[in-house]
């Protein structure tokens, strides 16, 4: 999960495992695989860093076989 910050200052969580497209026009917009989207404060290249700052997480978790 990652947090992310809504246009009116509201902090919450997305699933990154369910993030479709991150897109910045000139707002960010996450959208999802069943098609929810939200516009947050936080711009395109942060978003991405904090997915993929998220699955290193997990794959350190799993340890191997």
């Amino acid at each position: 999960m990652i947090t992310v910050t809504r246009l009116n200052g509201q902090r919450f969580v997305v699933n990154a495992e369910l993030i479709r497209t991150v897109e910045e026009n000139p707002d960010t917009t996450i959208r999802l695989i069943n098609g929810d989207h939200f516009i947050v404060k936080e711009p395109m290249p942060e978003v991405v860093k904090l997915a993929i700052e998220y699955g290193r997480a997990l794959r350190k978790l799993i340890s191997p076989s």
